[in-house]
């Protein structure tokens, strides 16, 4: 028998199968760096959709291209790329916090963050493939969203892409459901986009149409949210004061006098503004968070330079003050100081920042790293976070609080017709951190239709009405006041009547999906050598 030919044969075909599969192989890693790019590229857009540059849009295209870049992909390559789009979004967004604790911590923050948008690119496909696919995917970010704004250590909802849309025109969304409402929305929407991307001739006239209706939706949603915003009943005037800080950075806090001096002296001014005619007569004054980090309840002098500018004034203060207790602890308070009885009612900061006012594991850190120690030992307060001034029902949100959904809904529902951001932003120096917060604070305004007053020691202080309208504002590290005449409302917006019940539903369904996908039988096709390469990537 003769098998030299068939050897031969076999051997001129194995080269050339060789060949391909060489081919196949330089396509799949040129997919591979393709997808990279995409990733990162969806990192960086959607860090452009926050300010300072505030490109809104950038946030369903960042999506779009995510999920592009995970289609096709095992769950392993999936939150592969998904951790370069979260790196490329937190490492940027986050900055200010190395300001504050130096780099290390910043980049371990941004990596710990980019984690959960990792577990949202290895589901990301699956999802996208189902009945509906645009709604799991919209589902499954609004679900890792409200992952990481609880854990680890109370979570940290920072970066949400809600908070991203403040100048968009999806806003007015936030009043019907809230910001994980329109997270959801924006992510529905690239998500959809991809869908017109990768449709084939068969497919694209249906997704095209598809599209193009739930775009039509979103329209008249947006458009019908306003009419659903809580009438404004009564008007108060509102005075906030930024004393500004004698320098940046943590120094400031070794000048504790100085600063409640500056606050002391602007306030003084205000009121021979007010005096003068110059400026209207205010109701009541919003001092910042941190105002006077001198315990005014143990300090006599300090006590009675916040009196004089109340009876300066001649209306309540709220101050922004560190009560220090027996025990060695201390409290982030905001006490509602009037001109004539002197201190009175109090909201204690209910979320503490982690590693900054409070270390967790404080034992154990501490015996990792001795600057650990270094932390502060504030403890938590409790209630609503509503206290009267003047006569108004303000919520009280303490910089950090503005972030979390369910603090400003309870403080809602319990009455406030009015919300104020006392904050300290001066250890952030001139990053972006001041202008992302002022953000939260406008998507706050149009989800409970409530006028919000931010008032920084050093910037950016601001009034915002309900529509999420920044009516007036300061500039950074300048001493200035600022007197405006702001709604207050009674009515609740459907947002806050569902407080979380739409951001659980919509994560129950995620849940539900998954498993269902998970649950189905795979379709047995041939496979295809590019293809098995490719999905390995």
């Amino acid at each position: 028998m003769n098998v030299a030919p068939a050897i031969g044969s076999g051997g001129r075909s194995s080269a050339g199968e060789r060949g391909r599969t060489g081919s196949r192989r330089r396509i799949v890693e040129n997919s591979a760096w393709i997808r990279i790019v995409s990733a990162a590229a969806s990192g960086l857009l959607m860090y452009a959709s926050f300010p300072p540059m505030n490109f809104w849009v950038g946030a369903p295209l960042a999506v779009a291209l995510l999920v592009l870049a995970v289609r096709g992909r095992s769950a392993r390559a999936g939150a592969g790329y998904g951790l370069v789009a979260g790196l490329t979004f937190f490492a940027p967004l986050l900055p200010w916090v190395g300001e504050y604790v130096g780099s290390t911590p910043w980049l371990a923050l941004a990596a710990i963050q980019a984690l959960f948008v990792a577990l949202f690119g290895a589901v990301a496909d699956r999802m996208s493939r189902l009945p509906c696919g645009p709604i799991w995917v919209a589902s499954a970010w609004v679900a890792m969203e409200a992952v990481r704004s609880r854990v680890p250590f109370g979570g940290f909802p920072w970066g949400r892409i809600a908070f991203g849309q403040a100048d968009g025109p999806l806003l007015p969304l936030a009043a019907l459901a809230g910001a994980p409402g329109l997270s959801f929305v924006v992510v529905l929407i690239g998500s959809a986009l991809t869908h017109v991307v990768v449709a084939d001739r068969r497919r694209l006239a249906l997704a095209a149409a598809s599209f193009a209706g739930m775009s039509v939706v979103v329209g008249v949603l947006t458009m019908a949210a306003p009419l659903f915003a809580p009438s404004q009943q009564d008007t108060v005037t509102v005075a906030l004061v930024q004393g500004n800080v004698p320098r940046l950075g943590l120094d400031f806090n070794s000048q504790r006098r100085t600063v409640l001096d500056n606050h002391v002296k602007r306030t003084i001014e205000l009121a021979a503004d007010i005096e003068s005619g110059r400026v209207n007569t205010p109701d009541l004054v919003i001092w910042p968070e941190n105002s006077s980090d001198i315990d005014p309840l143990r300090n006599p002098d300090a006590a009675e330079r916040i009196d004089a500018a109340a009876r300066a004034v001649g209306v309540p203060i709220l101050v922004g003050t560190v009560l220090r207790q027996d025990d060695g602890t201390t409290r982030n308070t905001s006490i509602v100081w009037d001109p004539v009885t002197g201190p009175g009612q109090m909201h204690d900061k209910r979320q503490l920042v982690p590693f900054g006012e409070y270390l967790p594991m404080r034992t154990i850190v501490t015996a990792l790293s001795p600057y650990a120690a270094q932390a502060g030992n504030f403890v938590a307060g409790q209630g609503n976070g509503v206290i009267d001034l003047a006569g108004v029902p303000v919520a009280v949100a303490t910089c950090y609080e503005v972030a979390f959904d369910a603090l400003l809904t309870d403080s809602v529902r319990a009455g406030a017709q009015l919300i104020t951001v006392p904050t300290n932003n001066a250890t952030f120096g001139r990053t972006n951190m001041t202008y992302q917060q002022l953000a939260m604070s406008r998507v706050r305004a149009v989800e409970h239709g409530r006028g919000v007053v931010v008032s920084a020691t050093s910037g950016v202080s601001a009034v915002i009405d309900a529509r999420g309208v920044v009516v007036d504002r300061t500039e950074l590290f300048t001493p200035a006041a600022v007197v405006a005449d702001v709604s207050l409302s009674t009515a609740l917006t459907p947002a806050t009547i569902a407080g979380g019940v739409p951001e659980w539903t919509v994560t129950t369904g995620a849940i539900a999906a998954l498993t269902f996908s998970l649950r189905r039988r795979p379709l047995t096709a041939t496979p295809d050598p590019s293809t098995t390469m490719s999905r390995s990537i």
